[in-house]
């Protein structure tokens, strides 16, 4: 791409492209935005958005643990989540079923709330703010 092809839309985000000088070399050039991308981000976060409020209105429902909307609070899944508390992924797919939750050992609570980067307060107990 030339100095002259950046996407200069004004947009919520900038980038940093490499581009062509008139004299062949590669430079860096800031861009004010590009309208397609910022309408796909902004699509994507609120995507995200929607999905972290689901699966808190499943958790005050009693359909799921809190673990379930920690993760989608931190764009996990399933065997993201695993890796970082070092457990099986199918141990916490059961964990999610608040049946399981509410029998889970505060070590093991503490792990999740580690990951998560709360107390384990935070993690046994959801506040709806609605």
């Amino acid at each position: 791409m030339k100095e002259n092809e950046v996407p200069q839309d004004k947009g919520k985000f900038t980038d940093l492209y490499y581009v062509l000088d008139e004299n062949g070399q590669y430079t860096t050039q800031k861009s004010s935005g590009w309208q397609p991308k910022s309408i796909a981000l902004d699509n994507a976060m609120q995507q995200v958005s929607e999905r972290t409020q689901m699966a808190k209105d499943r958790v005050l429902k009693g359909i799921s643990s809190p673990i379930e909307y920690y993760m989608e609070l931190h764009k996990m899944d399933i065997p993201i989540l695993a890796s970082y508390v070092g457990i099986w992924s199918w141990r916490v797919k059961r964990h999610l079923k608040p049946k399981v939750f509410r029998k889970l050992s505060d070590q093991l609570l503490l792990k999740y709330a580690e990951v998560f980067e709360i107390s384990l307060e935070e993690l046994k107990h959801i506040k709806d703010e609605n």
